[in-house]
């Protein structure tokens, strides 16, 4: 292998650095061993927000930065000129060890408009609940309450030179390069919980269609399953049965041994069983060994030329920073060449095997997955918490439960069975609360649980109780809601809680926004059009004798069908939405 297409270990002001030889303009990047999983529910956000401010006073410049939050790492990245990475990470780093707090509020308005933009699938929050790596798929809830002291805490403690590795691409390390920060220790990797009970499991939530992820050990050849796994699920899916317009997947090193397999595929309503039958099917094939050599050598031949393609030890490097931040050593381009080409189908059914047993899917609404195997994901509690019992008022069977430990929502179900839904205080995740007195609290499985005073009677001396029960790090103080909701009794994970139910994992509707409305009308119409002429000929049309009674039935079965289908997307957006 080319020496000048490796990567060097060295150091810069006590910082690990990688360097990787490239022509034309320098890159580079600082990358900490901090990200959302480091957080808590009730104060998450507070490393998007370092990150923000860190790159407040770079303003705008001629050359390419930016910065990037993930579930364990955050990095600050750039490219152009010697002197501009130089001035770039000089200034980040005097940043932060000075962040501009007269920015504090402004930059907590632009994320939470980034956040209004950002779309988050539910599948982490059901593996792992409420902390950890499940955190990716909550909002930002923690930034509204979040002062300088909290924030300057937090960059002391995590965005330290010892929790840091630089990554530079270039003729050479830039000249003049110095690195101001603070020192401090290397922070293990997040701990990895788990909201499932085992696998594999399903939940049902959603329309678009299947969505599946299973932990697997971080190999070459699961990174290779991951490429199978794709080329077999768009030859059923879409090119043998038409089913799907996308099937494809992804694979995320977690960089701690283990890594995230996902695929997906889509389906429109009336094509949700076969989609989700021919999912199953192309998992079962590969978990019995019916791997195709000719797809592996395909695969195979794509990665390899990854990794010798002229740049590939300078796009390896921030994945290499993230290694070496996590304690695992930075691996040469001919080690993983040669684990790539000594890869057989045999490892790869072993990869299918570990990947069943820790898969969690995603299945469309109204359907489900115990017919292949998979188990219900937890929507309840199996126990409540002795307490003071407060019925709702609406006399349907629910009750709130308030104990000195945590709360509970129990509901009669139509079985004659009791459901329940429990956060125990010192499991509670996060307690959103408006001035009104509504309460969310969100437990660290995931389960959620409202309580809206005028629902269940609580006195304000109960609710003072369970105010000052919660740790004060959980709570979140929200603005006063403009309009108030319906009363509501609790969530599963990822759901919003449902009125009378004790659990629940349908979101409630969206509003509904202009464009809908007008698509609602636009459809509404035309269905309606096609509707009347279906039953003027429906009617008159067998009474015409220049129309024989076969041709009646095809041409007014015809009718009808165009209605239904102009009709259908108006009635779909009606069902999953609201009015503003």
């Amino acid at each position: 292998m080319n020496p000048q297409a490796a990567i060097h270990p060295t150091e810069v002001d006590g910082i690990p650095t990688l360097f990787a030889y490239a022509t034309g303009p320098v890159r580079a990047g600082l990358v900490f061993r901090v990200g959302v999983a480091d957080e808590t529910l009730g104060r998450a956000g507070i490393t998007h927000l370092v990150e923000h401010l860190a790159l407040h006073r770079q303003g705008l410049a001629d050359y390419h930065f930016n910065g990037a939050t993930k579930a364990a790492f955050t990095h600050f990245h750039v490219e152009g000129a010697e002197h501009e990475v130089v001035a770039y990470l000089q200034g980040v780093c005097a940043s932060l060890t000075d962040l501009p707090m007269e920015r504090l509020e402004t930059e907590k308005e632009i994320l939470r408009t980034e956040e209004s933009r950002r779309d988050v699938g539910p599948l982490p929050l059901w593996r792992y609940g409420a902390q950890g790596y499940g955190l990716v798929s909550y909002p930002e809830w923690g930034v509204r309450n979040l002062g300088p002291d909290d924030v300057r805490a937090w960059a002391a403690t995590w965005f330290t030179r010892g929790n840091a590795v630089l990554w530079v691409a270039g003729e050479r390390l830039p000249a003049g390069l110095s690195l101001r920060l603070p020192a401090g220790a290397r922070h293990p990797m997040p701990a990895v919980t788990s909201a499932l009970p085992g696998g594999p499991a399903y939940f049902s939530d959603g329309t678009g269609g299947v969505l599946l992820d299973a932990v697997v050990t971080d190999t070459t050849a699961a990174r290779l399953y991951t490429g199978v796994l794709e080329r077999e699920l768009s030859r059923a899916l879409r090119q043998e049965g038409g089913y799907s317009y996308t099937a494809a997947t992804d694979y995320a090193s977690r960089r701690d041994g283990f890594a995230l397999v996902t695929a997906f595929a889509d389906a429109l309503p009336a094509k949700q069983d076969a989609v989700l039958g021919g999912f199953v099917d192309v998992l079962a094939g590969l978990q019995v060994g019916r791997i195709g050599q000719a797809d592996l050598e395909a695969v195979r031949t794509r990665a390899d030329g990854g990794l010798t393609a002229p740049d590939a030890a300078v796009r390896r490097l921030p994945g290499a920073a993230e290694d070496l931040l996590a304690g695992r050593p930075v691996r040469g381009l001919d080690e993983l060449r040669s684990e790539l080409w000594a890869v057989t189908p045999g490892h790869l059914h072993a990869v299918a095997l570990e990947a069943a047993g820790t898969a969690l899917m995603q299945v469309p609404s109204g359907h489900t997955a115990d017919w292949a195997g998979y188990t219900a994901a937890p929507t309840g509690s199996s126990y409540t918490v002795a307490g003071r019992r407060f019925p709702s008022v609406r006399g349907d069977g629910t009750a709130l439960v308030v104990g000195d430990d945590g709360i509970s929502v129990t509901a009669r179900e139509k079985n004659g069975t009791e459901s329940a839904a429990t956060v125990l205080y010192r499991a509670c995740a996060a307690m959103l609360s408006w001035p009104d007195g509504g309460r969310r609290l969100v437990g660290t499985d995931g389960l959620v649980i409202e309580v809206e005073p005028g629902l269940y009677g609580v006195d304000a001396h109960t609710m003072a109780a369970l105010d000052a029960a919660v740790p004060h790090h959980a709570v979140v103080w929200l603005p006063p809601r403009q309009q108030r909701p319906a009363p509501r009794a609790a969530a599963a994970p990822g759901g919003e809680a449902e009125t009378g139910a004790g659990t629940s994992a349908r979101p409630a509707p969206a509003r509904r926004t202009g464009r809908q409305t007008a698509a609602v009308v636009v459809f509404g119409i035309l269905g309606g059009f096609f509707a009347f002429l279906a039953l003027l000929f429906t009617v008159f049309g067998a009474g015409d004798p220049e129309t024989s009674t076969g041709e009646w039935a095809a041409i007014a079965g015809f009718l009808w069908g165009v209605a239904a289908l102009l009709a259908w997307p108006a009635v779909r957006i009606l069902r999953r939405t609201r009015r503003v």
